[in-house]
């Protein structure tokens, strides 16, 4: 049988053994509700633009039709665009452009969150203590901690995301074609990447059109290029012109001693840089707007806290969540902070990741969690119906850890 027919015919069975005749969920144990005040601390945590891919909400609608079907049908509504067709069965030219990809991605997010609420009886005000999301995963987080309701939330991302593509058209043709994007470096250590990233910023500030040096006098300010990430304690991913970037990296190799690795990512357009100046703008405007009834797009307080892009730190107002979900659109993506913050400060012990993709140590990485003292180690991802069973019952058999 080709690998194809014996996919689907997997998910077809996985999704009649997930429920009964009469669509109730039958699985072999209920998540508990018990919540323990010694329980270690637990986050969660969403992806990013680039996980998308075609057909990732199948397994969930095969498998939990009851909760799914109406998750899809209120997507396309609110936005009154097909985007779960696109999803569903769209090419992945369709999918990946931002207008797409961008909702696509924190619709399925809280989709699967709700799965987890809904059919497992998974109580996330009670077991969560604090989200994130990286990057665009922001908007996930602030859904599940009660800042943002996922339908404002929706709109908000699809609007910002059509602004952002726009920004990269304007990019592209004021500058006669050129390329966009971003490029991740990866070094050696920690102590390496700090000595990376002071070379960057001074190159960068002797670049600016502003600068008083003849190497940045004549570079327009559409090709300047920003750190939009700062991932890990050896990567961060650069965005901009694309031949800027190579003359950075040029630079790095000649005056700084540095070769890191790069990799080229899957976007043409150059994220959490100057030229998404426009989508900030934007959503400035959208975030103080009133809606309809006369009430604000932001509750506050939350449900939990929910940690900043920008300051690797919780929101601590409404005001400052409104400035800091603005300026995210052009900033340096703070993550490697965040998670240093959850691990030291926190002392968050479980970590899991929800989305599409793998969200799971690839985002968070090896040095936190439990290390050991339990099966994958206290950071979980769920991509996938079968992935979000083993993680529940992970989280139910560690609920009664104490921490250190």
């Amino acid at each position: 049988m080709p690998a194809k027919q014996v996919l689907s015919s997997v998910i077809r069975t996985c999704a009649r053994c997930a429920r009964r005749r009469d669509g109730a969920p039958t699985r072999r144990w209920m998540s508990s509700t018990n919540t323990s005040s010694k329980r270690p601390k637990t986050a969660l945590f969403f992806p990013g633009q680039g996980v998308q891919r075609v057909g990732m909400l199948t397994p969930w609608l095969e498998a939990f039709p009851t909760t799914a079907k109406p998750l899809l049908e209120e997507i396309d509504s609110v936005l009154k665009v097909p985007l779960t067709r696109t999803i569903a069965s769209g090419t992945n030219a369709q999918l990946t452009q931002t207008e797409n990809a961008q909702p696509a991605i924190m619709a399925t997010s809280i989709l699967i969150l709700r799965v987890m609420e809904r059919e497992f009886n998974f109580k996330t005000a009670d077991r969560v203590d604090i989200t994130l999301g990286h990057s665009l995963g922001e908007f996930a987080a602030l859904v599940a901690g009660g800042y943002l309701s996922f339908h404002d939330a929706l709109i908000m991302v699809r609007k910002r995301a059509e602004v952002m593509a726009s920004c990269s058209a304007s990019a592209c043709s004021s500058s006669g074609g050129g390329e966009f994007g971003m490029i991740a470096l990866v070094c050696e250590s920690e102590s390496h990447m700090a000595s990376l990233i002071a070379g960057a910023r001074e190159f960068l500030e002797l670049s600016t059109p502003d600068s008083k040096t003849d190497s940045g006098n004549d570079i327009p300010a559409v090709e300047q290029v920003m750190i939009a990430n700062i991932n890990s304690k050896n990567q961060i991913v650069l965005s901009g012109s694309i031949e800027r970037i190579k003359t950075l990296l040029t630079n790095l190799r000649q005056f700084g001693g540095h070769d890191p690795r790069h990799v080229r990512l899957k976007s043409d357009s150059p994220f959490h840089s100057p030229i998404m100046r426009p989508a900030q703008e934007y959503m400035k405007r959208y975030l103080h707007t009133e809606k309809g009834d006369g009430s604000d797009i932001v509750h506050w307080p939350g449900v939990m806290p929910c940690v900043s892009n920008v300051s690797g730190r919780p929101f601590k107002s409404k005001d400052q969540l409104k400035d800091l979900l603005a300026r995210a659109c052009v900033e340096t993506v703070q993550w490697w902070r965040s998670v240093k913050y959850l691990h030291e400060e926190e002392k968050v012990k479980r970590y899991v990741g929800i989305g599409p993709g793998k969200v799971g140590r690839n985002l968070v990485g090896k040095e936190v969690g439990m290390k050991g003292a339990v099966k994958g180690g206290g950071v979980w991802g769920i991509t996938s119906p079968r992935e979000m069973e083993e993680v529940v019952r992970a989280l139910d058999d560690t609920e009664g850890v104490e921490e250190d």
